[in-house]
């Protein structure tokens, strides 16, 4: 078995090649294909939502597929849309749901919400994307979280962005050396530990970002070899609430760190 800094490396350094890979396998592409003759003839919520591949594939592509059985929870999220600043989907810590409801915005555009390339072959791109991260887990997950934070480190906003997120969380603490103790403490003090050893806007440089990975990754071996792996999925739920019922998931998503 390669170690975390060499299979992160064979995947990230040929990304393009990566996803090509995982796009030919025979489930992906039956599911892709199901999805693209479909999508663009749904016209409502309802329809969307009735369709169960589809709805599925849409969650998965954007990393929500922990929720799948919490229909009642997205539905309210795609009917709210984004427009209205109280909206539901912008009332909620994880992003991942406004961008859902950008991607199927049903509220905005009714009846042509799918005929967008963000609702068709866009989602497809993060759906394979998706596959790849998961697959990737599968053998090692300190490799996982590193694609993970490598695709969305660039949209974090802030050091709050990340430890609302318990997979940025665990890679930007295995990077820095950060003590597992603070996650105990006061969490504008562990923003601010973060803020001091790291600017977030290096991100969005990939040089640096790069750099960061390299560093993430060699230190997780040293910590986590690769002959003995956790479960990714632990980490890489979508909202850190695997089992977790619709109402308590709504309670916690309201709760927004620190008040940002």
């Amino acid at each position: 078995m390669t170690t975390t800094y060499t299979s992160y490396n064979l995947i990230a350094r040929d990304l393009p090649r990566s996803l090509e890979r995982i796009a030919s396998q025979p489930e992906v592409a039956r599911e892709s294909e199901y999805y693209l003759s479909r999508i663009s003839e749904i016209k409502s919520i309802d329809e969307f939502m009735a369709d169960t591949r589809v709805f599925n594939y849409a969650m998965k592509a954007h990393g929500l597929e922990d929720m799948n059985y919490a229909k009642a929870f997205m539905r309210k999220v795609l009917t709210e849309g984004v427009e209205n600043e109280d909206a539901f989907a912008n009332q909620l810590a994880d992003s991942k749901y406004k961008e859902f409801a950008e991607t199927y915005n049903f509220a905005t555009h009714g009846e042509t919400a799918t005929i967008f390339t963000k609702a068709q072959q866009g989602t497809v791109d993060k759906y394979h994307r998706m596959s790849l991260e998961e697959e990737a887990g599968d053998d090692n997950t300190g490799v996982r979280l590193a694609l993970y934070f490598q695709r969305t480190a660039p949209e974090i906003s802030s050091a709050y962005t990340i430890l609302a997120d318990s997979a940025l969380y665990q890679v930007m603490q295995t990077a820095l050396g950060l003590s597992a103790d603070l996650a105990g403490t006061d969490i504008d003090r562990q923003a601010d530990m973060i803020n001091a050893r790291i600017d977030i806007e290096d991100f969005k440089d990939p040089e640096k970002l790069d750099t960061f990975m390299q560093r993430f990754t060699a230190l997780w071996e040293l910590d986590n070899p690769s002959f003995s792996s956790v479960d990714s999925s632990l980490l890489l739920s979508s909202s850190s609430g695997f089992g977790i019922s619709p109402d308590l998931m709504l309670t916690i998503n309201n709760l927004k760190l620190g008040g940002h």
